[in-house]
């Protein structure tokens, strides 16, 4: 990533201000035709519109931000060194804006009744205990973070499949989990409609946010320290030391000529380089 700050926050403001709109955006449009219910083929196309709000996103400021979108992205990212930490706190920042300005568009669009209909609100379910919906909110973005470490951190990943995956990552992790928890995977996704319920007047579950910060956090990071142990190539970690603000690993040297091995492609959000085979 070489853009200069402002434009790595901007991108990561307006990469969460789309998820959220037209992802919580759905959960309002499929109330409003629903006649106020949400039944599970209603959910399905809510995780199809997040899918591909989230794969647009990524192809758009991917190169830019590293289309992080995700607080629990930045901080899994950056538990195993392919994100600084210096800049984890603007990233957060920047993606509850986002999520802010998301919500705020949904209550533009569909005026009072969105909020009368929660504004996309995430939500822990009748007969789900707080710690069944922290497990399914980490079991979710468990998936979200495999996705995103194969495909998008790992060099090795066939090129221009990320954004496409990860969204549907996103898809298959709101059709298991949503009916628990409403699928969120991410404090941001959570954070701006609920504030932006508040603000309205509408019903809010401020006593559920903790259960939508700690799942995605444990899970996210518990998959990204995962795929390190167990997929990334650590013969190859292990010739050069780390190197750029990003955490870059530069793979082996070709012994014969003593040249580096052509590195992949870059990833987004950070990079493992390994052979290809």
């Amino acid at each position: 990533m070489s853009a200069d700050p402002a434009r790595r926050l901007l991108a990561e403001a307006i990469g969460t201000g789309i998820l959220v709109l037209f992802g919580a955006g759905s959960v309002v449009a499929a109330l409003t035709l629903g006649g106020g219910e949400l039944d599970y083929p209603a959910l399905g196309m809510v995780a199809i519109t997040f899918a591909l709000a989230i794969a647009l996103a990524i192809y758009a400021f991917g190169n830019t931000s590293g289309a992080h979108l995700n607080p629990a992205v930045t901080v899994s990212l950056a538990a195993v060194g392919r994100f600084p930490w210096s800049e984890v706190p603007a990233y957060i920042g920047a993606q509850l804006a986002g999520g802010l300005v998301g919500a705020a568009l949904i209550v533009a669009a569909f005026g009072g009744d969105a909020v009368d209909l929660g504004t996309g609100q995430t939500s822990i379910a009748d007969g789900t205990n707080y710690i069944q919906a922290i497990v399914a909110e980490a079991i979710g973005t468990f998936l979200l973070l495999t996705a995103i470490m194969a495909l998008a951190v790992d060099r090795r990943a066939p090129g221009g499949w990320a954004g496409l995956m990860i969204g549907l990552a996103v898809a298959a992790a709101i059709l298991l989990i949503g009916p628990l928890t409403g699928g969120s995977l991410n404090p941001a996704r959570t954070f701006g409609p609920l504030v932006v319920s508040t603000i309205g007047g509408g019903d809010t579950f401020w006593g559920d946010l903790p259960a939508y910060v700690i799942g995605p956090m444990l899970g996210g990071v518990v998959a990204a320290v995962v795929y390190d142990a167990v997929a990334r190539p650590r013969m190859f970690d292990e010739v050069e030391p780390a190197q750029g603000t990003q955490g870059d690993i530069e793979g082996p040297r070709d012994h014969a000529t003593e040249r580096p091995v052509e590195p992949a492609r870059q990833g987004t959000g950070g990079d493992i380089t390994g052979r290809r085979t």
